[in-house]
């Protein structure tokens, strides 16, 4: 089985002391590649160190929208250094995020303002919505995104707003929170959601899947949302684990 973890915090302050074991735990549970996510000057760093040490790791950086306040032209100046490296695919995460207290519109603005760098360096997106699904579609149906392509990373809406952002050329991907008792809204999404179309991650460390819910996550789970897709979908594990491998490849190559 080969599995791809298209969104993880590796680099995160959790992993500082365990990260070639986490990489190689990752592994025997079949999970090879990963699209590991930067959100500050230190996990941007560590990120790109990750990039010149293992080689099956891909890189992605955003401002994320808790951190809007944050963002400008030192910001933007980064990701376009970041850009350079060939195996950084990916700006994100990047969105919107009502569940915290930032401004809105300040939110709008650095969200758009992400959307028109990735166009400008010809990169696809990794999309955080949390509580915010009408604003984060209408921003990306205005912005024409299926011109970069991208993902909705950690996909928690029902079949409808799957439906919408499908349309708009989007990939969704599920996390662990598929496998969460409250969220039949999730499972509905991941029944109907093209396999062509579909991704998985982690999240790590967080958004552990059932029925590991009390431990940290970390990329080799992602094994455990791969078996749990593949029994809702009726299918054998290791078919689903190599679409959705092929399709995080596509992705990060051409966004599409």
């Amino acid at each position: 089985m080969q599995i791809f973890d298209s969104h993880t915090h590796i680099n995160a302050d959790q992993f500082v002391n365990d990260l070639p074991a986490v990489v190689d735990r990752a592994r025997a549970l079949g999970v090879t590649h990963m699209l590991v996510l930067g959100d500050n000057k230190r996990t941007n760093a560590r990120l790109m160190a990750m990039l010149d040490r293992f080689p099956h790791i891909y890189g992605a950086a955003g401002c994320h929208p808790e951190d809007a306040l944050q963002y400008g032209s030192k910001w933007e100046n980064a990701l376009r250094k970041m850009a350079r490296h060939p195996r950084f695919r990916v700006i994100g995460e990047i969105g919107l995020d009502y569940h915290c207290t930032v401004d809105h519109q300040l939110q709008w603005r650095v969200f758009e303002a992400q959307l028109v760098l990735a166009e400008e360096l010809g990169l696809p997106v990794s999309i955080h919505n949390r509580d915010a699904f009408a604003d984060t579609y209408a921003i990306l149906r205005e912005h024409q995104v299926a011109l970069v392509g991208g993902v909705m990373h950690s996909f928690n809406g029902d079949a409808q707003w799957a439906e919408k952002f499908l349309a708009l050329g989007f990939y969704l991907s599920y996390s662990g929170v598929v496998t969460f008792h409250g969220a039949p809204e999730v499972r509905e999404a991941a029944q109907t959601t093209p396999l062509t179309r579909m991704l998985v991650e982690t999240d790590a460390p967080y958004l552990t899947p059932m029925p590991y819910r009390e431990r940290m996550n970390e990329p080799g789970m992602t094994r455990y949302t791969v078996e749990y897709l593949a029994q809702l979908r009726e299918m054998p594990a290791t078919a689903l684990a190599q679409q959705t491998f092929n399709n995080a490849m596509r992705m990060i190559e051409s966004g599409k």
